[in-house]
């Protein structure tokens, strides 16, 4: 068995952007479990925009990554050796283990996976994190109803892809916006959606009146992933009552980006003149909701009816320049590290 783990921590905190220089690999003994404890080896890694929040020292809804510390992450892991009795060596399991190739977990939080209903990796796309977001974000946030009109950003993204699939699979008028021809094509031709826009080829105002015309009636559910050019675009174009379901706003995850926003009474304004809802929801607090979505939706995965997206990268090592490039978009659909090879 091997006998030694690789790790990715945070080596220090970014200025502005993050780069490649905030993080470190390191290698170090393979540890054993304690009593109630398992070992597992990493299959699969997730790297999510959140991320980015957590490598800043500054108060959030979870505590930042330490510096030296094993950067946080969900993985889909195989289980090596184990003296917890509810789990068994070979079980394949979700767990929080970061980015490293084996952790030592108590099996709290930890969720067994079937790999009869979808390949693993699924767990931590449209069957895991980010699918529970858009179905919590459509269903309970945004309250969403068939007939209406919705614009999603981030439209092809591990969140956005299965938001908008069932937001036309409730009969709404699903209006994507997504950067590059290639992404807003697959919008179209794959998921679904009525219209997507390629805000990558638009000014602010091009964009806003290319929303426009797609929804001759107005905006009714805004599910926001981006914040940036795209929320200035659509703020004028909802209609009263409309709802904002608030899931991230990866335009200014750095400090940079946001000298360039736009001025908050700008924002303020608009929530008070079109009396709109808008509600802000991280998906920990919402994981009472995991078994009736996987109730809905698994089934719709297993048998195509659900469409999925993955961007893969290989090893280890290579995590620190693909959350990188997650961050400027350049993913299609869920990013993902393969860590190890997946079970015999």
């Amino acid at each position: 068995m091997v006998q030694k783990m690789d790790s990715i921590v945070l080596a220090n905190r970014p200025l502005g952007d993050a780069e490649l220089g905030n993080f470190r690999l390191e290698t170090a003994e393979l540890p054993q479990p304690g009593p109630n404890e398992f070992l597992a080896r990493t299959i699969w890694l997730s790297l999510d925009p959140y991320m980015r929040g957590r490598m800043n020292d500054t108060k959030s809804y979870s505590p930042p990554v330490g510096i030296d510390e094993t950067m946080e992450g969900g993985c889909v892991a195989e289980v090596m050796e184990s003296n917890n009795p509810d789990y068994s060596v070979g079980d394949i399991i979700l767990d929080r283990l970061g980015w490293t190739s084996h952790g030592i977990s108590k099996g709290i939080g930890v969720r067994k996976i079937d790999p009869i209903i979808a390949p693993i990796s699924s767990n931590l796309g449209v069957l895991g994190m980010p699918g529970l977001t858009a179905w919590v974000g459509l269903n309970d946030i945004l309250e969403a109803q068939p007939g209406e009109t919705i614009v999603i950003s981030a439209a092809t993204g591990a969140v956005g892809s299965l938001a908008g699939q069932l937001a036309k699979l409730k009969g709404m008028r699903v209006i994507g916006i997504a950067g590059g021809y290639d992404k807003t094509q697959y919008a179209i031709n794959e998921l679904g959606y009525d219209v997507c826009i390629d805000h990558k080829s638009a000014s602010l105002h091009e964009l806003r009146k290319q929303i426009s015309v797609a929804a001759p009636n107005g905006v009714d559910c805004y599910f926001e992933n981006v914040g940036g050019k795209t929320l200035e675009a659509i703020l004028p174009l909802l209609n009263t009552f409309a709802r904002i379901a608030l899931c991230g706003m990866i335009a200014w995850y750095s400090p940079e980006a946001t000298k360039t926003a736009g001025p908050i009474p700008t924002v303020w304004g608009a929530i008070l003149r079109q009396r709109l809802r808008v509600r802000g929801f991280i998906i920990f607090d919402h994981y009472d909701r995991l078994d009736a979505f996987l109730e809905e939706v698994a089934p719709m995965v297993s048998n195509g009816t659900i469409k999925y997206k993955e961007t893969i990268s290989l090893g280890l090592s290579s995590a620190p320049q693909s959350f990188l490039d997650l961050l400027e978009g350049k993913n299609f659909g869920k990013q993902l590290v393969r860590v190890g090879n997946d079970p015999k």
